[in-house]
C-alpha cells in the first residue's frame, strides 16, 4: 500500500464486509475519519468535535483495532485528535456529557418560541385548520367559526393553534376574559366542586367567558355529570354569542360514548382536521424551529431528521433543540453524527412509561362515580360492583399481569375471583354495545395520557 490514505480504505472495506456495519453508520462514523498519519505502529485520525471522538471510540475502536490487525498483520494503536487542536485531548465523562446535554435542551426548550400564528407551519395537512382558527382570531362575531373543532393525532399543533388564538385575542382586547383548559382539568374541577358540595364556582367561572378554549375534549367521553355540565356551559356560551373552540383526537362521531346531544352541538358548527405533515412542511418546521433558537442546520441534516421523524411535531422540534444542545456542547456546526444521536435519543425517549394499575383504577372510578377505595373494598353496590369488573378488565388487558397479581391489588382478591370478573365482562361486551363503547373509550383514554 503506498499510502495511509489507502491503508484506511482496506480497513473501510474491513469493517463494512467483516464488521457488518452498514452504509448510515460508515458514512457518519468511519468514513467521517480523516486520516492524519500513521507513525510508531500509531494510527493518527482528525475529527471536528469531542462529541465525534467520544462516540466513535465507544462503538467502533475494537472493530477498527481488528481491522488494521488483519490488514498488516500485527496491532496498531489508535488515536484520534480534535481539528484545529492537533493533540489527543482528554477521555469524555459521558455522564457529564448527559447531564450538560439535558441543562442545554431545558435552557432552550421554550426560548424565542411563542406559540402564535406566525411561528406555526402551514403545509396541506393543516391549511384548513389554520384558516380557520385564524378566521376566529380576526373575527369571533362571525358565527359560521362557532364552534370550532379540531382534530388530529397527537404532537401535531392542536394546541399550538389555541395557543395562538389566545395570544391574538389577548393582543386585540387585553380585557377579553379567555378561558383555556384541558377537558381533564375542566372534569377535575368539576369533581372538586361536587365534592365540596359547592358547584356555583365553576359554574360562574366558565359560563362568564367570552372564549373558551377546550384542549383534547375526548377525555369528556364515559364521564356522565361531566358531560352534562358542560353540555350546560356550551348552551350558555353559545345563546349569548360567546366563541368555542374544541381540539381531539379524533372526530366527534368517533367518541363513543359521548352524548348524543353534546355530538351534535359539537357538530353544528366547523370541524377542521389536522394530518401527518408531508416531508417539505416537515423540512419547513426544521427550518423554522432552528432559525427561532438561533442555529443553522445543514441541508442534508435536516432532511435526514425529516425522513426519520416523519409523525411528531413535537419530535422535530425536540430534535433541533437537543442540535441546539450538542452544537454548544462540542463547539462544531450540527453534523450528520449529532443528528444520528439526537434521533436515537429521541425515540427511547418516546417510549411509552409504564400505566401503573392505580392509573387505571382511577380512570374508570372517574368514569363511574366512585372512587378508587370503593373499587378495591368490598362494597356491593351495583355501580361500584360494575366499576370493579371493569378496572378488572382493563388492568388485565393493558398491563397483561397476572391473575394473582392483580387480585393483590385489588384488594388481595382470591383467582377465581378475577376470572369471574374477566368472563363477566367479556361477556358482556359482546352483548351490550354501550358497554363496549365506554371500555373501549376507557383503554384509549388511559393509552392516549401515556403518550
Amino acid at each position: 500500500m503506498d499510502s495511509f490514505t489507502d491503508l484506511f480504505e482496506a480497513v473501510k472495506t474491513y469493517c463494512r464486509e467483516v464488521g457488518g456495519v452498514g452504509d448510515v453508520a460508515m458514512k457518519l462514523w468511519i468514513n467521517s475519519l480523516e486520516p492524519v498519519e500513521f507513525k510508531n505502529n500509531t494510527a493518527v485520525f482528525m475529527v471536528q468535535s469531542e462529541f465525534q471522538k467520544t462516540i466513535t471510540l465507544n462503538n467502533y475502536e475494537k472493530l477498527l483495532l481488528d481491522a488494521f490487525s488483519s490488514t498488516l498483520g500485527f496491532d496498531v494503536d489508535i488515536k484520534i485528535i480534535i481539528e484545529d487542536e492537533q493533540e489527543p485531548s482528554e477521555p469524555v465523562d459521558i455522564d457529564a456529557i448527559d447531564i450538560r446535554n439535558s441543562e442545554l435542551e431545558q435552557s432552550y426548550e421554550y426560548a424565542n418560541y411563542d406559540y402564535t400564528f406566525d411561528t406555526f407551519i402551514v403545509g396541506r395537512s393543516n391549511e384548513f385548520a389554520y384558516a380557520a382558527c385564524t378566521a376566529v382570531a380576526k373575527d369571533m362575531s362571525n358565527k359560521d367559526y362557532n364552534p370550532l373543532f379540531i382534530y388530529g393525532p397527537s404532537g401535531l399543533g392542536k394546541t399550538h393553534l389555541l395557543t395562538a388564538i389566545m395570544n391574538e385575542s389577548k393582543k386585540k382586547n387585553p380585557d377579553m376574559n379567555i378561558i383555556f383548559v384541558t377537558a381533564e382539568a375542566f372534569a377535575n374541577e368539576l369533581i372538586s366542586a361536587i365534592q365540596a358540595k359547592n358547584t356555583a364556582p365553576i359554574r360562574e367561572k366558565f359560563r362568564k367567558c367570552d372564549l373558551l378554549l377546550l384542549d383534547d375534549v375526548q377525555f369528556l367521553a364515559g364521564r356522565e355529570s361531566t358531560q352534562t355540565e358542560f353540555f350546560h356551559t356550551f348552551n350558555d356560551l353559545y345563546q349569548a354569542n360567546k366563541q368555542i373552540v374544541l381540539t381531539s383526537d379524533r372526530p366527534p362521531k368517533d367518541i363513543k360514548t359521548l352524548s348524543d346531544r353534546l355530538r351534535n352541538r359539537f357538530e353544528s358548527g366547523i370541524i377542521a382536521d389536522i394530518s401527518i405533515p408531508d416531508f417539505e412542511t416537515r423540512i419547513a418546521i426544521i427550518k423554522r424551529k432552528a432559525e427561532l433558537l438561533d442555529i443553522k442546520i445543514p441541508n442534508d441534516v435536516a432532511e435526514f431528521i425529516a425522513n426519520r421523524l416523519k409523525s411528531n411535531i413535537r419530535q422535530l422540534e425536540g430534535a433541533v433543540k437537543k442540535l441546539k444542545a450538542l452544537k454548544h456542547l462540542a463547539g462544531s456546526p450540527p453534523s450528520m453524527a449529532m443528528a444520528q444521536s439526537v434521533i436515537r435519543d429521541i425515540l427511547n425517549d418516546d417510549q411509552p412509561i409504564p400505566i401503573t394499575v392505580e392509573k387505571i383504577i382511577g380512570e374508570v372510578a372517574n368514569i363511574y362515580g366512585v372512587t378508587p377505595d370503593d373499587i378495591r373494598s368490598n362494597k356491593r353496590s351495583s355501580q361500584v360492583s360494575t366499576a370493579r369488573k371493569v378496572a378488572i378488565y382493563v388492568v388485565r388487558e393493558i398491563t397483561q399481569m397476572s391473575l394473582a397479581c392483580i387480585g393483590t391489588e385489588f384488594g388481595g382478591r382470591d383467582h377465581s375471583t378475577m376470572v369471574y370478573a374477566i368472563n363477566s365482562i367479556e361477556t358482556n361486551l359482546s352483548k351490550d354495545a354501550h358497554l363496549k363503547e365506554i371500555v373501549d373509550d376507557i383503554i384509549k383514554n388511559i393509552r392516549d395520557k401515556n403518550r
